[in-house]
């Protein structure tokens, strides 16, 4: 199989560096992710992945990642969690067993792993999955991004359902939902677990053979992550502007400069949501920014007129670095960047904005692409 391998931590830095700029503010944090995939490491495990066409038509794939809001745990949360008893299962990974409990459920095995979107966390749980099961994990994902809701992907655009799961806790606690009605209601339960779980729980899904996978996936996308996180860091040692060398690698737009002047935040139902302000300096002083985010960046005002929205991609970065910003990490006073990059072509299709356009989120707005934008 040709297959790239993660082979050192630095490897694992870049690579996670390149999903913060595509997880959009989301996708968990960069800490979780490198943890993780430091462990596989210290385990003496490979950290790799396949392009698609390596792996055979008739394997079964399968999805695995966690759900829940990116809000850190209150302080009552974590006592109500000791109150209750509850200690973390040390016997395996939650993660990994919610796939072998799927596969129980379902009577087969699955070979391969499928990310279900980007974002640190969110790419460094399939990799760690596979290492640690023995399983290929493929060259792409689903979305293209990180997204809030199960429904926002290329499997529910083109018509295809996911209709059941297994969730596991790190408590150990199992369940099994043999179906559920649509994408939705499957988001709702598993957003609902994840709350009852006291923060997230990992969802095993959407299995499919690998001739079905190869239809809908969004391919080479880990790949990308690699090399615009490799980029930036190369580019702090030459003395190039690191953010204007990986905005080129990713063929995105710088956007916006300025100083976070205030942010509003709500974790509810399983979500964050906010509100940032952003005041422009430099080229943008006396201008402003807003974005609106349920975990990741959706929609955008430009001195107060609708400007860049889901599915193109919006994500701030440290101005001092270039480093993305997971959202749930954001304060008032971070000078920062707004960076934007083109998102799935097949996402701006009349099904596609539904799904995740500005409308899907209870905004009148009509969606522009984001090069149209920039072409103004």
């Amino acid at each position: 199989m040709q297959h790239t391998v993660l082979r050192t931590l630095q490897d694992c830095e870049d690579f996670l560096e390149g999903a913060l700029w595509l997880g959009t503010g989301g996708g968990g944090g960069f800490e979780e992710g490198l943890e993780k995939l430091q462990q596989v490491l210290d385990d003496g495990l490979s950290l790799e992945w396949v392009e698609a066409d390596e792996i055979p038509d008739d394997v079964w794939t399968v999805t695995v990642g966690l759900h829940g809001s990116i809000a850190p745990l209150s302080s009552e949360t974590l006592e109500e969690i000791r109150n209750q008893g509850l200690t973390e299962a040390k016997d395996e990974w939650y993660v990994a067993k919610a796939v072998k409990e799927l596969g129980v459920a379902l009577g087969h095995d699955f070979g391969c792993v499928v990310p279900a979107e980007l974002g640190p966390d969110s790419v460094a749980i399939p990799l760690a999955v596979g290492a640690r099961l023995g399983i290929p994990v493929v060259d792409g994902d689903y979305i293209g991004r990180a997204v809030p809701e199960e429904a926002q992907s290329t499997y529910c655009l083109h018509g295809m359902q996911s209709n059941l799961f297994a969730g596991v806790d790190r408590w150990g606690n199992s369940v099994f939902v043999k179906k559920a009605v649509n994408t939705h209601a499957l988001e709702r339960m598993a957003k609902m677990l994840a709350v009852a779980s006291y923060g997230d729980i990992a969802v095993a899904t959407t299995p499919l053979v690998a001739a079905e996978m190869k239809k809908i996936l969004v391919p080479g996308t880990l790949s990308r992550c690699l090399k615009i996180g490799q980029t930036l860091r190369v580019s702090r040692t030459n003395g190039r502007d690191p953010i204007d060398a990986a905005v080129e690698v990713a063929d995105g737009w710088r956007l916006f400069d300025g100083t976070v002047e205030s942010l509003e935040t709500e974790d509810r139902d399983g979500y964050l949501f906010g509100v940032v302000q952003i005041k422009g300096s430099g080229a943008f002083q006396d201008q402003t920014l807003k974005v609106w985010f349920k975990n990741e960046n959706q929609v955008t005002w430009l001195n107060g007129s609708p400007w860049i929205c889901s599915p193109d991609l919006v994500t701030f970065v440290y101005r001092e670095n270039g480093r993305g910003i997971y959202n749930a990490d954001l304060k008032e006073g971070d000078e920062v960047i707004a960076v934007g990059i083109k998102g799935v072509q097949a996402f701006r299709s009349e099904q596609g904005l539904k799904l995740a356009g500005p409308r899907h989120y209870g905004f009148d707005i009509e969606y522009t692409p984001i090069e149209a934008l920039m072409e103004k």
